[in-house]
């Protein structure tokens, strides 16, 4: 089948129910109720605390075939996902699904127990590295699932996703199962994706190695969700999970497509008293952060909230008065995750509060601009996020669709050319997030708007910024670099990539 991104869709898939095609971004409207997790019981003076993880396994009840989750907040540093499969292993249970908010290059430990066949399946926001290429292989028993995080908030909620264990990394706990991020060594910031994994699994393991005396507070994640706790020497690597402020680029060309970014912005109509952002942590979007902030001192304008995933300059902005509150789902350096810790003004949130569809209103439908990046663009204003030109999988989906379809002004950001080889195509390879909810395509050597924002077309006529049409700004980067030969593929499906509203919007197949 053709779905309404124009892409040919499988009737059946392997480890797929029921396929349902994307027919827009708002067209699926969904019934029933949310799903939840099965009735806890805990009597008083009952013990929590479990001696290891191994024995946090059998309490668990996880058995082969079941669905395992682990959060990402701790992003490079984190021990927890390796030294839990690790421990299954052990115990001889297969067949199981990972289904993580997202993986990083330190979990490609697992591989092995891939290839062992302790996990078969894997549903994530997306892969890197060793993790990529073993999802683009095929080698799984069934196909990747790729998820938002506001799609799998959603596919959470909805059932379509159920987990049996969640296991969470807590840098703070105390014996009853009060849980946050922002206390202790291992601290991570916000636990916005843990949230949801926490509120709906079968079982919750907290696994901590900062054990405090009772109650924890403030309370990320409350003891009511939680069925056990195991307390380890270490549970992450502080290098990894934050680093100090994220260095703004000197890279001239990212500079330039930051310069203008801040400019469309500015003169996009959103830009006044009030307005909302989301930014992300690439080298342009911090750029863009330090444009925005002077235009913003010079307009004398305050945001009303930022949102996302934080980095320093929000922070920054913050403590000067430009924007008025934070929105927190994961922190990014060490300054957002004290500001976190210390500032009233900046809070945490679950990633359903972030970018659910399906609820009573995620915040990123509140979003007035959002900047994003991207591994390549086509001509229908279609973003891929997931894919290399060779068509192995290297990235992650994240929130780009979510924001993508919530925010009045969506920017998506890239280089013309990255390497020799033109980031503008006829086709992308893999749609991620579709065009008909992307405004415009910022590079070093040209801005186009999409026609149906005849708006912003008419905002930035004579204002000095390079606009011209999509197919200008393809034949220029096909000028200097060639036109790309398309990737050759099987018929073989390795990975399904499912819009934030359940639906299927591309597949990735084996490259050959």
């Amino acid at each position: 089948m053709i779905n309404a991104a124009g892409r040919i869709i499988p009737d059946q898939i392997t480890g797929v129910a029921q396929v349902r095609p994307y027919a827009g971004p708002f067209a699926t409207i969904p019934t029933g109720r949310m799903v939840g997790p099965k009735i806890r019981v805990n009597k008083p003076r009952s013990e929590k605390i479990v001696k290891s993880i191994e024995q946090a396994i059998e309490a668990a009840g996880l058995k082969d075939g079941m669905t395992i989750s682990f959060h990402h907040h701790f992003r490079n540093g984190d021990y927890v996902l390796n030294l839990v499969v690790a421990a299954i292993a052990k115990k001889g249970i297969k067949g199981l699904t990972l289904a993580p908010s997202s993986l990083n290059d330190i979990n490609e430990a697992i591989i092995p127990f891939i290839e062992q066949g302790v996990i078969t399946a894997i549903e994530t926001s997306g892969g890197r590295g060793k993790l990529g290429r073993l999802m683009t292989s095929g080698k799984l028993a069934k196909p990747a699932v790729i998820r938002s995080h506001g799609g799998r908030a959603r596919a959470i909620e909805a059932g379509d996703l159920k987990l049996d264990v969640a296991f969470i990394g807590a840098p703070c706990c105390d014996s009853y199962g009060n849980m946050n991020g922002i206390n202790g060594r291992s601290a991570c910031g916000s636990m916005g994706y843990a949230m949801v994994d926490a509120a709906y699994a079968e079982k919750v393991v907290a696994i901590t190695d900062n054990l405090v005396p009772y109650p924890a507070y403030p309370i990320s994640i409350p003891q009511t969700q939680v069925d056990f706790i195991v307390v380890l020497d270490s549970i992450g690597d502080s290098q990894g999970i934050a680093s100090g402020a994220l260095r703004i680029s000197r890279d001239p060309r990212e500079l330039l497509i930051a310069e203008y970014a801040a400019g469309v912005i500015e003169h996009s109509g959103y830009f006044k008293e009030g307005w909302s952002l989301q930014l992300g942590s690439g080298g342009a979007s911090l750029a863009a952060a330090k444009f925005i902030k002077e235009k913003m001192l010079a307009q004398g304008i305050a945001a009303s909230f930022g949102v996302g995933g934080i980095t320093a300059p929000f922070v920054d902005m913050l403590e000067q008065g430009l924007i008025k509150t934070i929105f927190d789902v994961q922190d990014f350096d060490l300054p957002s995750i004290e500001s976190l810790k210390n500032n009233p003004n900046h809070l945490e949130m679950s990633a359903s509060y972030y970018a659910n569809p399906h609820s009573g209103g995620p915040i990123v439908n509140n979003l007035d601009v959002v900047i994003l990046s991207a591994t390549e663009v086509d001509v229908d204003f279609n973003v891929n996020v997931i894919t290399d030109s060779n068509g192995v999988i290297m990235g992650a989906s994240g929130g780009h669709s979510d924001t993508a379809a919530g925010a009045n002004l969506a920017i998506v950001v890239a280089p013309l050319l990255r390497g020799r080889l033109p980031m503008v195509l006829d086709k992308v390879n893999t749609i991620v997030t579709p065009g008909e909810t992307v405004d415009v395509i910022v590079t070093e050597r040209g801005i186009a708007v999409n026609p149906r924002r005849t708006d912003l077309t008419e905002n930035f006529k004579g204002i000095g910024l390079p606009v011209m049409s999509i197919h200008d700004l393809q034949r220029l980067a096909y000028d200097m670099a060639g036109k790309p030969e398309p990737i050759a593929v099987s018929d073989e499906v390795v990975a399904v990539i499912e819009y934030r509203d359940g639906t299927i919007i591309d597949v990735v197949r084996k490259p050959l």
